[in-house]
């Protein structure tokens, strides 16, 4: 138990519920979207639009198995650069908590829930496992070569919304792909934000970020149109789906929660990036799902 303490601090499981109420979103819209056409060709009369509690439980735990997987592969791939930043050096693997062993195993079992649980959901769920793996595998090298590694991190927690949409229907839909990006730009701008903490280290180790390559200042306006992007696109989702008024209302709290999150950082003053990365965008992501299902239940 001591050891499943550090591993979950490791991983911060706790920051889960950024993409978790997205996985969420992506399986009641998918239904939504994928019931609404099918009633549209005559194959179906009366739309449901509710994922069935066996499908959620299985969403859940395949969350649950690639977030755990590929947070514990990022912190073994860069344990090495962790070691070297005064702020990453206390982790687990560089503090000598946990052996490589550990962490292997750990990955391991994370891989086969998430594969488990794709194949208690359908054929295609597992017909894209490789896709998903690749992609929560690839995006911790990407630091190492490019300063659009937070766009690669942001397509790999994008996938959620994702895979939510293909465990209800089993199949994917083109707008799918606009949640998909509209989840990718947001996840981008808030790590933008986050790696601004890294800057000098960053340039130091020879790593590249988009706060180590343009500087701090050109960086947040980088984050602040990646966040412009994310409320255009959750806004075109209501004209795209047959989501309504009360989605749109949420979308108007997420853009206030975003604009009051850039507020909170500026070029001089990083003291309360914690605050704009964790406590602003866990709210956000919640209150996005709470209105779509609001959405749902009430028209």
């Amino acid at each position: 138990m001591k050891k499943l303490k550090v591993i979950l601090e490791m991983i911060k499981f706790e920051h889960t519920i950024f993409a978790l109420p997205f996985a969420f979103m992506g399986a009641l819209l998918g239904k939504t979207v994928y019931d609404s056409k099918q009633q549209a060709l005559g194959d179906i009369v009366n739309v449901s639009t509710w994922p069935t509690w066996w499908q959620i439980f299985w969403i859940t735990m395949a969350m649950v198995g690639a977030r755990s997987a590929a947070m514990a592969l990022n912190r073994l791939i860069d344990r090495t650069i962790d070691a070297k930043n005064p702020r990453t050096s206390n982790r687990a693997i560089p503090a000598g908590q946990l052996k490589l062993k550990e962490v292997i195993i750990f990955i391991i079992s994370s891989l086969v829930l998430l594969f488990l649980a794709a194949y208690m959901l359908n054929p295609l769920a597992v017909k894209l496992l490789p896709l998903a793996v690749f992609a929560l595998t690839f995006y911790s090298y990407t630091k190492r070569f490019t300063w659009a590694c937070h766009f690669f991190l942001g397509a790999a927690i994008a996938l959620a919304p994702m895979g939510g949409w293909v465990g209800t229907t089993a199949t994917l839909h083109w707008e799918a792909l606009v949640l998909f990006l509209a989840v990718m730009l947001w996840t981008a701008g808030f790590d933008i934000i986050y790696a601004t903490q890294d800057t000098d280290v960053d340039k130091e180790l020879g790593l590249y970020s988009v706060p180590s390559y343009f500087g701090i200042s050109k960086a947040l306006w980088i984050s602040r149109s990646c966040h412009t992007g994310t409320i255009i696109l959750l806004f075109t989702l209501a004209y795209l789906t047959p989501l309504s008024w009360i989605y749109m209302i949420g979308c108007a709290i997420a853009a206030c929660i975003l604009l009051y999150e850039h507020t909170l950082v500026k070029a001089n003053d990083l003291s309360k990036v914690d605050l704009a990365f964790f406590t602003m965008n866990g709210i956000l992501s919640v209150v996005i799902f709470v209105f779509t299902l609001g959405d749902l239940i009430i028209l």
